[in-house]
């Protein structure tokens, strides 16, 4: 039986979220929303038994600090952490900041869905998710760069795929600990 598993954690509500703008990777904190869904998140995991040998995080505050929030509320502050641009949510590049009903006037409903929701078109000078996951998955294929040479689970292409609209708030490793 493998005694690993690798939670995945998008963040919480951020500032941007909230005015309903796109953020990529605009780096913008959370709200008190997110702050309280970080903090319930760290409930859960702790209620199911959840310990954590080593954490990832990317380089936005709001992954960061929705994090440190989960790691606070399961006591376990003091948890290694590694910080990396490669789980970075998708760059929105040149709609980052822009409201997004604003956006959908400019440009259409149909154009900014497929610049949202397509597997391959980019939006102007940002990442397609097909440029999203190159950029995720080898940081989760490769174990050196996860832990620096700790242990390190492997996702699947298709889980990773999944999530790379919004990044990883925070990933996280652990053994099995039964209580």
């Amino acid at each position: 039986m493998n005694d690993r598993l690798l939670v995945l954690v998008r963040h919480g509500q951020s500032e941007w979220n909230l005015k309903n703008l796109f953020t990529g990777w605009r780096d913008v904190d959370l709200t008190e929303k997110g702050v309280a869904e970080a903090r319930a998140a760290g409930r859960r995991l702790k209620a199911q038994g959840i310990a954590f040998d080593i954490a990832f995080t990317s380089d936005l505050k709001r992954a960061q600090n929705t994090l440190k929030l989960i790691q606070e509320e399961m006591g376990q502050g003091n948890l290694p952490v590694i910080r990396n641009v490669a789980l970075n949510e998708r760059d929105y590049g040149d709609l980052s900041g822009l409201n997004k009903d604003d956006a959908r006037k400019k440009w259409g409903e149909e154009q900014v869905h497929i610049w949202r929701r397509s597997y391959d078109v980019a939006p102007p000078a940002g990442e397609s998710l097909k440029d999203t996951l190159a950029r995720t998955l080898p940081y989760y294929r490769n174990p050196a760069a996860c832990a620096q040479g700790g242990t390190c689970t492997r996702c699947r292409p298709r889980q990773l795929a999944a999530r790379a609209d919004h990044g990883v708030g925070a990933a996280v490793t652990r053994r099995n600990r039964q209580t």
